[in-house]
C-alpha cells in the first residue's frame, strides 16, 4: 500500500509545501538561537575593552552552521506540524484521502524530503560546520578565555598509549607525564614514566626521565634511565621513543568533537584508540551524525501523526500542542542519553540511536492509529 503510485503533481506540491515550512521554521529557530548566542558573547566581552564588536559578530557567525545542525530536526517537527495542519484545515488533505490516497502514500514525499535534508546536513553541512566551529573555538580561546587550552595550564597531567614495535612486533608503550607545558610549538613534559609492554601485556622495560619533549616522529627523553625487571637501573642518557603523534593531534584530542566533520571522525577515532585517548565523545558525535537523517525523517512522521487529524473532530490545538511536547520530550531523552553515553554508562551506538528508534516507534503507532481509526 505504501509503495502504490502517487500522482507526481500531488507529490511535488506536498513536497514544496513541506520544504517551505521546514526551511522557514529552521531558519527562524536558528536565528533566535544565534541571537541569544550573540548576546551571550557580548556579555562575556563586556569587561574586555580590547575585543572589538566585529570579532564577536564573527564568532557568532561562525556558529551558525553548528546551530543549524542542532536545530534542524526540530525545524522539521515544527515546520511539518504547520504544513500538515494547513493542508488539513484547507481540506486539501481530506480531498486527497477521499480520492483513495492513504496517509502512507501522502507522507512519501515529505518523508523523502526530510531524509534528504538530513543526509545533506550530515554529508555537506557537517564539514562546513566543523571548519567554522574550529575557527570560532580558536578565536574564543585566543580573545575571550583566560587560558589557552588544556596543555597550557601548568601541572596538566598527560596519559598516552601508543604502538611500540621496537621491542615487540605488537607491543605498546604507555607514557605518563605529571607536568605538561606548551610553549609555542614545543610540547614539554616533566616527571615522565614510560611502560613498554609486549603483545601479552607483560612489562619489558620501564623508562624514568625528569623531562622530555615531543620532536617530529619521536619523544625525546632527557637524562632518562632504563629499568628492566629484576635488574638495576641503567646509566642515564637521552632516549628517543618513536611515535606517530604530532602536537596538532595531541591538541585535537582535547578539542570538542564538533570541530571534526563526519568524514574525518573515523580515522581520528582510530588514532585516539591507538594513542590511548578516550574516544567516547567522538564516537557518540559520529553516531549522532549518522542518525541525523533518520531522526529528521522520524520528526516528519511525528509531525504528521499529531497534526493530520481532521479539524471537524475537534481538539486540534491539543493535538498540535501534544506534537510539540512530544518533540521536546524526544529532545530531552536524546540529551539524557547523550550524557549517559559521554559518561560511558551507555555504548555510543545505543546512546545515539535509541532516542531516534523510540521516536520512530511513536510516529508509526500514531500513523497506524490515524489510518485505521
Amino acid at each position: 500500500m505504501f509503495f502504490t503510485t502517487v500522482p507526481v503533481t500531488l507529490s511535488i506540491y506536498i513536497a514544496r509545501q513541506f520544504m517551505f515550512s521546514v526551511l522557514s521554521m529552521t531558519a527562524f529557530l536558528t536565528g533566535i538561537v544565534c541571537l541569544f548566542d550573540f548576546i551571550d558573547l557580548l556579555r562575556r566581552v563586556a569587561t574586555k575593552t580590547d575585543v572589538p564588536t566585529s570579532l564577536v559578530t564573527e564568532i557568532a557567525g561562525l556558529h551558525i552552521p553548528y546551530f543549524f545542525m542542532e536545530i534542524m530536526p526540530f525545524g522539521v517537527l515544527l515546520g511539518g506540524i504547520i504544513c500538515f495542519w494547513r493542508l488539513t484545515r484547507s481540506s486539501e488533505l481530506i480531498v486527497a484521502r477521499a480520492a483513495g490516497i492513504s496517509a502512507w502514500q501522502f507522507l512519501a514525499a515529505p518523508l523523502a524530503c526530510a531524509l534528504a535534508m538530513g543526509a545533506l546536513t550530515t554529508a555537506a553541512v557537517s564539514p562546513l560546520s566543523s571548519i567554522m566551529y574550529a575557527r570560532a573555538e580558536a578565536l574564543d580561546e585566543q580573545y575571550l578565555r583566560s587560558g589557552g587550552g588544556p596543555l597550557t595550564m601548568a601541572g596538566a597531567s598527560l596519559w598516552l598509549r601508543q604502538l611500540d614495535t621496537e621491542l615487540d612486533a605488537h607491543g605498546v608503550a604507555i607514557l605518563h607525564s605529571r607536568d605538561t607545558h606548551l610553549d609555542g610549538a614545543l610540547l614539554t613534559i616533566h616527571d615522565i614514566s614510560v611502560f613498554r609492554l609486549d603483545h601479552n601485556g607483560n612489562l619489558i622495560l620501564r623508562i624514568e626521565a625528569p623531562s622530555g619533549h615531543l620532536a617530529p616522529g619521536h619523544w625525546e627523553l632527557d637524562n632518562a634511565s632504563e629499568l628492566h625487571p629484576y635488574e638495576l637501573p641503567g646509566v642515564t642518557r637521552t632516549i628517543t621513543l618513536p611515535t606517530d603523534l604530532t602536537l596538532n593531534r595531541v591538541q585535537e584530542s582535547f578539542a570538542s568533537p564538533e570541530t571534526l566533520s563526519v568524514w574525518a571522525l573515523p580515522n581520528f577515532i582510530a588514532m585516539l584508540d591507538r594513542s590511548g585517548f578516550s574516544s567516547i565523545r567522538h564516537r557518540l558525535h559520529f553516531e549522532s551524525l549518522l542518525a541525523l537523517p533518520i531522526l529528521a525523517g522520524t520528526m516528519s512522521l511525528v509531525a504528521a501523526g499529531f497534526s493530520m487529524r481532521p479539524t471537524r473532530r475537534g481538539g486540534v490545538a491539543k493535538m498540535i500542542g501534544s506534537g510539540v511536547g512530544a518533540g521536546f520530550l524526544l529532545f530531552t531523552v536524546s540529551k539524557v542519553a547523550e550524557q549517559f553515553g559521554n559518561s560511558g554508562a551507555l555504548p555510543p551506538l545505543l546512546a545515539a540511536w535509541a532516542p531516534t528508534g523510540a521516536g520512530l516507534c511513536l510516529a508509526v503507532s500514531l500513523l497506524l492509529h490515524l489510518e485505521d481509526g
